[in-house]
């Protein structure tokens, strides 16, 4: 029995040793190579181009949905760039033997500046069937230091909010007041400002009195008074919103303020036609006097309360640099840094308005009958943004009747009428401008009756295609009642790139995208590569704030995106108007 035991041992020996022996036989015919042996990676800066390559071995490839390029620092950034071609292999996309790709200098520099790491990222396998841990190899770069100006110039353009309160965060206090002084004057010179300007100098010439020249001092004092209520104002707008995440310029928008506000312009309007004179009373003017002189003194109140509301409801409809210190103070709870930038871009922004009280008095002539007749042209103005007030809290056909007998009432007063052979020279272009205000007026009046929505198309009711009609209407309508859960469903649903536009009715910033940036033909051959949402905010709503807070935005317009991956990029939204060639740029470097 023990020799049999012993037999059956030593047989099982003898298994083991020729089976052990089979294995490392076979292991030395098939050798697997390390992933240093199996891919080679490169890139390197030629020109204005980063070349990179991946050389694999034989029987190796990689998949091309798991290849990917992006910036690690000095932030997280994708780059959306086009891969090459890629070949089938047992049902998947992969690549093979050499995969070259050249990234532009300037996709990476514009959106970020100095130093900056390249990081390729992939996962490759054996056509044995091998595969191996996914690969990261990176590359640093020293990139190209943006000048002050030239940082200045990208953060306008790209109008991103995050990007905005990110410098905040991360660069000198100095660069900071100087990045928002000329935030405020490059804002100075949108059409945001312009009604100040008709505001003020009605103001100036409504304090002017006696036959003396107007004073500089004077005017350029009602100038300040005006600016440093508007600077204030922004100021105070900024650090409450951000403290306590409200939207102030929405509260302002409420039917009552802007009723007050108008009342207020039609007030002054009838000041300047010379019904009766804006004024502190005579007791307030004299202790005023004590501290200043009197002229100077007169109508200070009444300036600096024009000056806070222009900033609220006639300023820009919460620009970039507004957003951004908002979401910077949000953050950060640094509200001295945050106030402080935002009264800085309001003085810039009052610069041009500091330059008409200069001019007001060094270059306005002596006092005459020509003052009467610019008073009602500023008069009229003030008509005009009274009317402008209300139009954003009463329906289209009534604020087309106030147009029309605005329009109506000043050629009557310009002399529509009149004589012809009795004008002559410069009477008789005014008299042609007064008969092209009546024609315009009477064409408002018809258009307003017939149900027009537009200035600019009185007749649009008569011309237009009924079925056109009632698809602008069905496409209004399905902008109301998002939340977050319905837009987060629908942009999942999607199987490009998402654009979500944020507006509302009340402000004159999304009109203008509404009219010129999204119609434009470059514009809309873009917009096929995305699905276009559009989302109405007028309602204010519990769900309209929760959208807001859930993507950080203070207002609108605001334009945010998704990729195709249904991927929120916080990094490429936009605060504000974008003219139409910066957004077809914008909307190109997502869709790659």
């Amino acid at each position: 029995m023990n020799n049999l035991v012993k037999k059956l041992l030593f047989t099982v020996l003898v298994f083991t040793t020729m089976l052990s022996a089979g294995f490392e036989s076979a292991l030395k015919k098939q050798k697997f190579l390390t992933p240093e042996e199996a891919f080679t990676v490169t890139a390197v800066l030629n020109d204005d181009v980063i070349e990179t390559k991946i050389e694999m071995a034989e029987k190796i490839h990689i998949y091309k949905d798991a290849l990917h390029y992006r910036i690690t620092k000095p932030q997280a950034l994708e780059l959306q760039v086009e891969k090459p071609k890629a070949h089938d292999f047992d049902g998947e996309m992969v690549y093979a033997k050499t995969l070259e790709l050249n990234i532009p200098k300037a996709l990476i520099e514009e959106q970020v500046s100095g130093a900056y790491t390249l990081e390729i990222e992939f996962q490759g396998c054996s056509d044995a069937g091998i595969c191996y841990q996914p690969i990261q190899k990176t590359f640093t770069f020293e990139g190209t230091e943006l000048g002050t100006l030239e940082k200045i110039a990208q953060m306008i353009q790209e109008g991103n909010t995050a990007k905005i309160a990110d410098i905040l965060v991360h660069e000198s206090s100095i660069f900071i007041l100087l990045l928002f002084f000329v935030f405020g004057l490059l804002l100075a010179l949108t059409p945001c400002i312009f009604p100040m300007i008709p505001i003020l100098s009605s103001i100036i010439i409504s304090q002017q009195g006696g036959n003396e020249k107007p004073s500089v001092a004077r005017a350029f004092f009602t100038s300040l008074v005006y600016v440093l209520a508007m600077a204030a104002t922004y100021t105070a707008v900024g650090i409450i919103a951000g403290l306590l995440g409200a939207d102030i310029q929405t509260a302002m928008q409420n039917p009552w303020v802007l009723i007050v506000f108008a009342g207020m312009f039609v007030a002054l309007a009838f000041s300047l036609f010379g019904y009766y004179e804006i004024g502190l009373p005579t007791a307030w003017q004299s202790k005023i006097s004590k501290a200043s002189d009197e002229a100077q003194g007169k109508g200070i109140l009444g300036t600096a309360m024009m000056g806070l509301l222009s900033a609220l409801i006639v300023g820009p409809c919460v620009a970039p640099p507004l957003g951004g210190a908002v979401l910077f103070i949000s953050h950060t709870g640094d509200a001295l840094l945050g106030g402080s930038a935002l009264f800085i871009m309001s003085l810039g922004m009052g610069m041009p308005l500091l330059l008409v009280g200069i001019g007001a008095g060094k270059f306005m002539p002596r006092p005459g009958g020509w003052m009467t007749t610019v008073s009602q042209i500023f008069g009229v103005m003030m008509l005009g943004l009274g009317i402008f007030m209300l139009s954003r809290i009463m329906p289209d056909s009534i604020t087309l009747i106030l147009w029309a007998l605005l329009l109506m009432g000043s050629a009557l007063f310009m002399g529509v009428f009149n004589n012809s052979t009795e004008s002559k020279g410069a009477k008789k272009l005014v008299q042609l401008f007064a008969l092209v205000f009546m024609i315009w007026g009477a064409s408002l009046f018809v258009g307003a009756l017939s149900g027009a929505h537009s200035m600019l198309h009185p007749f649009s009711e008569f011309t237009s295609n009924k079925a056109v009609t009632t698809a602008i209407v069905e496409d209004k309508m399905g902008r109301l009642g998002y939340s977050v859960e319905r837009l987060k469903k629908e942009v999942k649903a999607s199987k490009k790139p998402v654009v979500v536009d944020f507006g509302k009715d009340s402000c004159t910033a999304c009109t203008e995208l509404e009219e010129i940036t999204f119609p434009d033909a470059l514009v809309k051959k873009q917009l096929k590569n995305f699905t276009f949402i559009q989302i109405d905010l007028t309602a204010n709503s519990t769900d309209d704030k929760a959208l807001l807070k859930e993507f950080e935005l203070f207002g609108t317009p605001n334009i945010i995106f998704f990729d195709k991956n249904n991927k929120y990029l916080p990094e490429k939204s936009m605060t504000g108007f974008i003219s139409p060639k910066v957004f077809a740029k914008h909307l190109e470097t997502i869709a790659k």
